[in-house]
């Protein structure tokens, strides 16, 4: 059997990411008809099946996910290896994948991406927002950002955007006809408005205060899953929110919200970039991780 060229498992990557033979198309430079040819000859070569088609979709099959998952890695550790060969001493080029939660994405659009962008000239960021966490070797992302208590132990991190908090909030409102909490047990008798995670479970609410932890499952009707949507609903009255500071901060100085319990809502680690700490990080990561700590010093 003749060995798969780079090009046809570059395709591949490429549709099995973009989960579209247009957009892959596109985002390579060629012709759908071309890569759907390719995708088929590396099948044939392979003898298997690497993705699922429909007339509305494609998706990599279990043959298809496992090669995915070996590969990525591998063809962005070529790039870099052929990069160091060649010189590079115009700085670097390639591309940077980020998944990151919508509030460490602002916070780099605000603090880090212009800065880089200007000095980075032929490097592409790939700037992806999104609740889920997900596997960044597996799912082909250089870096992510999340809290840092979220962050898989085997990682380098970066913080970054210091510590955070996480408070209860409630219009004036929704106190005059019910009341403040007092304490963490006392929202038991509350409508309080729940968040749904991406995996679907409901979060706890987690509270602290000297040498003692609480988790309450919060009682309420209404379930969100986004905190800007949650604030929202929290002045409307429709109930108490528990939200990062930052996404209250507005509202708080405005007086559209009341922070509560906040001798219960100590400061935890906040954000942080992190990628897997078993292999080098590429040049144009590197780069972004130096203009991340630029901002920092700044």
């Amino acid at each position: 059997m003749n060995s798969p060229s780079l090009t046809d498992l570059n395709a591949f990557v490429a549709v099995s990411r973009h989960l579209s033979f247009r957009a892959a198309a596109d985002a390579i430079g060629v012709s759908r008809s071309s890569l759907s040819h390719a995708i088929r000859g590396l099948e044939e070569q392979l003898g298997v099946r690497l993705l699922h088609r429909t007339t509305r979709s494609v998706a990599p099959t279990e043959a298809g996910q496992q090669l995915l998952q070996r590969l990525a890695p591998m063809l962005r550790e070529l790039d870099e290896m052929l990069a160091a060969a060649g010189g590079d001493t115009d700085g670097p080029v390639g591309r940077v994948r980020i998944n990151a939660v919508e509030s460490g994405a602002r916070w780099l659009l605000s603090h880090v991406v212009p800065g880089f962008l200007r000095r980075h000239p032929r490097v592409t960021l790939d700037l992806v927002s999104d609740g889920r966490l997900v596997d960044i070797v597996a799912d082909g992302f250089d870096a992510g950002v999340r809290l840092q208590e979220m962050v898989p132990q085997d990682m380098v991190i970066v913080p970054f955007g210091g510590d955070v908090r996480f408070l209860a909030v409630a219009s004036c409102t929704y106190l005059a006809e019910n009341g403040a909490p007092k304490t963490p047990d006392d929202l038991h008798r509350h409508r309080c408005i729940r968040q749904r995670l991406s995996s679907g479970k409901l979060y706890r609410w987690e509270f602290a205060r000297n040498a003692e932890d609480l988790a309450i499952d919060a009682p309420g009707a209404l379930t969100l899953n986004n905190n800007r949507l949650m604030i929202e609903a929290a002045e409307a009255g429709l109930g108490i929110a528990f939200v990062p500071e930052p996404f209250a901060r507005q509202a708080l100085e405005e007086g559209r919200l009341v922070a509560l319990l906040a001798e219960w809502s100590p400061a935890i680690p906040g954000l942080c970039l992190y990628y897997p700490g078993h292999r080098h990080a590429p040049p144009a990561l590197r780069a972004f991780i130096e203009e991340l700590r630029s901002a920092q010093r700044s």
